[in-house]
């Protein structure tokens, strides 16, 4: 993928379609909320055990994609 963004998948029965890391129940905008309110990746990691500090930097990076008005097809979680 040419963003680099590998760790964002969509997937209609996945969280209702929302971008989420891996085909996890753990959707971006979640991870955002937290970065935004202040919490460290060190922190997430340690509250959701199944996020590792890559997949926090991929949803950063995903976030950067749509700011720029850029758009990107995820890969599906199949």
């Amino acid at each position: 993928m040419e963003s680099g963004i590998t760790r964002i998948t969509a997937s209609p029965t996945v969280c209702n379609g929302q971008p989420c890391v891996r085909g996890l129940r753990i959707t971006v905008s979640l991870v955002l909320k937290y970065l935004a309110a202040g919490r460290t990746t060190e922190e997430l990691v340690a509250e959701f055990p199944e996020l590792e500090p890559a997949d926090v930097a991929d949803c950063l990076r995903y976030a950067a994609w749509l700011a720029s008005g850029r758009t990107i097809e995820l890969p599906s979680a199949a």
